[in-house]
């Protein structure tokens, strides 16, 4: 498995919870945060999402657009956005698509589930180009929001 850094990111158009199409070119010009996370309402997921929430003004300071990215469906996706007041879009790769393209994909998960997004951070600066990668084998820990913070400040 290669790593992306330095390397254009991948280019995506995925659905949100308003059953809009959202493409990563849609913020070109503007740093963007993608978090991969595996499932909605389970319990590190929404610590995970939770703390992006409440540290958006920090990520609006650099200039810099977060998007969570997960395998359940834009319905799934609405209950738990509108639950957790998450002030950010959340986008389906039901499809598992994205996430394959960023290498983020478990081949097993619990339960035997297959092709369940890995717990990942990706940064991608103003023209593409992925600046900061950090991909979860263990689903029970979380990114840095630190070394994410540091790449966005550079």
């Amino acid at each position: 498995m290669s790593s992306l850094l330095g390397k254009p990111a991948p280019s995506f158009t995925l659905y949100n919870t308003q059953k809009e199409a959202v493409s990563l070119s849609d913020f070109q010009g503007k740093k963007v945060v993608l978090l991969f996370f595996p499932l909605a309402f389970t319990a590190v997921c929404t610590a995970e999402l939770c703390s992006a929430r409440d540290n958006m003004h920090q990520y609006e300071k650099l200039n810099a657009q977060i998007l969570a990215i997960s395998v359940d469906t834009v319905f799934t996706l609405a209950k738990f956005k509108e639950e957790q007041q998450l002030n950010f879009p959340l986008l389906s790769d039901f499809n598992k698509t994205t996430a394959a393209a960023y290498n983020a994909l478990y081949p097993e998960f619990v339960l035997g589930m297959k092709g369940v997004a890995k717990r990942s951070a990706f940064v991608i600066d103003e023209n593409g180009v992925v600046i900061h990668e950090e991909i979860l084998e263990n689903a029970g820990e979380m990114p840095s929001f630190e070394a994410i913070a540091k790449a966005l400040a550079n």
